[in-house]
């Protein structure tokens, strides 16, 4: 019995990797690269790289993604348009033209903004940076072109590269094998004519927290109205392995210059916290009306070093089916599956409060959100009125255990003051009525 058991648990641990590959508010996210070959070479083809993140919520910020694969021959890139290898590799046995990269293993990365229009291509040279589909479709597509040889000059001889790896900007996305599909077609600028690409091949990558960090990089704290008591963070939220390098709030070292700029391994440089968490999510419940009721969300930074663009919040709960009304954040319902309506997506104005700044005085964003009560099932009693799960950037932020959530009084709070008054007026009350 102890082996059966033992052999269950070693499958169930072996799966967790590919199960939390798999989001259950975003079943469908992905990033998607498409090749479209668009023309033969002498010795190749031009092909057309499309990246499509087709994610709700999750984007990809600077320092940007990076794209890298194996080639199955002895291929090599000629030229690129809208993006470069970071590296141009061994090229000593080519005479006259030099190619851009003779690697077997080519990483790529996009151009920055200011680039010549000569070396442009459609959807370039943002720096890496790709918005998520639920936030902004247009901003979400990135694309280059490049030219290759010493490969395939039809369908049957040109072999797909493998071993596909993204980086968005860090770890975490797995990429599938390329697959050839229909080939992509195109519109004239009329819309008289359509083309085709000669072939066309897709890469899928899914993003898994598992892999990307060991430990959550957010935390939720919550209180309300009826109850005096904070819930904060769990301690060591984050993982508290970094608790010597973190920094004071009050530090002195804050105000040597070059303390805030981001370094090229993305190490962040925390405030020094119980929870140890680069953000934090408080949950306010404000008020109680009649048939409405009113939350504050604020989002706080304790990194130095990062400023978070185009952040996005998601937050499950089942009265996010009945919001009234958004303050000073955009809001959009998410619904994955149709018939369940209780997760929306916070996320900040353009030119407004999209940028969420560095740890410090400006290093917060907050909202208001005011909710419709359905009566059928509005509650504050057992932590109702609290959050299933909170993502930041399309990370799972840890919350408390909901035994620690603050709790509905028995009974109105007792003010000595009214009690005293209340024993005054007797005599007068008796007075009257007898």
């Amino acid at each position: 019995m102890r082996g059966l058991i033992g052999v269950a648990g070693f499958f169930l641990i072996a799966l967790i990797p590919h199960a939390v590959a798999f989001d259950p508010l975003d079943p469908n996210g992905n990033i998607t690269i498409k090749w479209d070959v668009m023309s033969w070479t002498p010795d190749g083809y031009v092909a057309t790289v499309t990246m499509n993140n087709f994610q709700m919520y999750r984007h990809i910020m600077t320092p940007g993604w990076t794209l890298g694969w194996t080639w199955a021959k002895k291929e090599v890139i000629w030229s690129m348009v809208g993006a470069q290898t970071t590296e141009q590799g061994d090229c000593s046995k080519f005479k006259g033209n030099i190619p851009h990269c003779c690697k077997k293993n080519p990483t790529v990365v996009d151009l920055l903004p200011g680039t010549p229009y000569n070396q442009q291509f459609t959807n370039c040279c943002k720096g890496g940076v790709l918005a998520s589909w639920g936030q902004d479709p247009q901003s979400s597509v990135s694309a280059f072109q490049v030219s290759v040889g010493q490969a395939g000059t039809t369908n049957k001889t040109v072999k797909l590269p493998k071993n596909f790896t993204l980086l968005g900007p860090g770890p975490g996305y797995t990429c599938g094998p390329a697959k050839i599909v229909p080939p992509t077609k195109f519109f004239t600028p009329d819309l008289r004519r359509k083309t085709q690409a000669l072939m066309t091949w897709n890469v899928t990558c899914t993003y898994s927290q598992f892999l990307a960090r060991k430990h959550p990089s957010c935390c939720v704290s919550m209180s309300n109205f009826y109850n005096e008591t904070i819930t904060t963070c769990p301690s060591c939220a984050c993982g508290c392995e970094n608790r010597n390098k973190c920094i004071k709030s009050d530090s002195k070292l804050l105000s040597v210059v070059g303390v805030n700029t981001p370094r090229k391994d993305n190490a962040p440089l925390i405030q020094c916290t119980h929870h140890m968490c680069p953000i934090r999510v408080h949950w306010h419940v404000k008020l109680n009306y009649k048939d409405y009721w009113r939350v504050k969300l604020t989002v706080t930074n304790f990194n130095y070093r990062i400023n978070y663009t185009q952040w996005t919040l998601v937050v499950q709960h089942p009265n996010l089916n009945n919001v009234t009304q958004v303050f000073s954040f955009d809001y959009k319902p998410l619904v994955p599956y149709q018939s369940v309506n209780d997760t929306g997506m916070f996320y900040g104005m353009k030119f407004y409060n999209d940028l969420l700044m560095e740890a410090g005085p400006s290093g917060t964003v907050q909202s208001e959100v005011l909710l419709q009560k359905d009566k059928e099932t509005f509650s504050f009693k057992q932590g109702w009125a609290f959050p299933r799960k909170v993502y930041f950037n399309g990370d799972e932020c840890m919350l408390p255990p909901p035994d620690t959530y603050p709790y509905l009084p028995n009974s109105a709070h007792r003010s000595p003051a009214a009690f005293a008054t209340l024993l005054f007026s007797l005599p007068f009350l008796f007075t009257i009525l007898f």
